[in-house]
């Protein structure tokens, strides 16, 4: 449906995480994310879902282990073809996972919000990177040294219950990503892309509720941001998300999922 005069939407949706306070610009350019890191507040902490799988020993010396960093906008958390030294969760923020073909041209697989912990596979084969992982804004990344996760799967159950969840969603996910990409309907590709960041599995902590910026959404879309707020005009008009002061929320993930705008 196309829309004469649609309407302009908020630039940022409904906050649900409180955030710490961000480093300097100045700092975040003298030092690199690893130099940056530290260790985990019990907040921070709160936010891992993996961790509740874990007996009270594993769990001691994975929160002993446990390193977090704070990414700028722009900024790197994994790049093509480096080395793997951690396995990698978002605590708060949004990040991108992208890879570029051989045009130069970037191809964004997904976003990535809060909850999830992402490069499992990676990790298990010991493989350089195949995409990078950039922050889209500020955001707080956790990371568990390769060594750790490798203990954690010699050790612990519940861990690998939680390792075989995420790579079986993870398939699922990159399937659909694939027909995403050759969809042709601006509305009907914006209703997937956010289908897919309400994963309860990949991302237990978002919940009903994203905190998104248009442009933001527009970069894993791969749309212009005008094209992708008539889009969220055309969802809310059908009642599948709901436009707040602020914030968005999903109404209808089953339609985001699988009707045809």
């Amino acid at each position: 449906m196309e829309l004469t005069s649609p309407r302009t939407f908020p630039d940022y949706f409904l906050i649900i995480l409180q955030f710490t306070a961000p480093m300097t610009r100045s700092s975040s350019q003298e030092l690199t994310l690893h130099q940056r890191r530290r260790n985990p507040t019990d907040y921070e902490l709160a936010g891992i879902p993996w961790l509740a799988f874990l007996t009270d020993k594993q769990r001691e010396k994975a929160i002993n282990d446990i390193d977090v960093t704070d990414a700028e906008p722009g900024d790197y958390v994994c790049r093509t073809g480096r080395p793997v030294t951690y396995w990698f969760g978002l605590v708060q923020g949004l990040l991108k996972m992208s890879s570029d073909n051989a045009q130069g041209q970037t191809i964004t697989f997904t976003g990535v919000p809060p909850g999830g912990w992402f490069g499992e596979g990676t990790v298990m084969k010991r493989e350089p990177y195949r995409y990078n992982i950039q922050a889209l804004r500020k955001s707080t990344v956790a990371g568990l040294p390769v060594a750790t996760f490798d203990w954690l799967l010699d050790n612990s159950i519940g861990f690998n219950r939680f390792v075989m969840s995420q790579l079986n969603e993870r398939l699922g996910q990159f399937i659909a990503a694939r027909e995403i990409d050759r969809m042709t309907n601006p509305d009907i590709r914006v209703a997937r892309s956010l289908a897919s960041l309400f994963n309860p599995v990949l991302y237990p902590g978002v919940g009903e509720v994203l905190r998104i910026t248009q442009q933001e959404l527009a970069y894993l879309v791969g749309l212009s941001r005008q094209r992708v707020n008539e889009a969220l005009t055309n969802l809310s008009d059908q009642g599948t998300i709901k436009v707040e002061y602020g914030g968005l929320r999903v109404l209808d993930i089953h339609a985001l999922r699988t009707r045809n705008f």
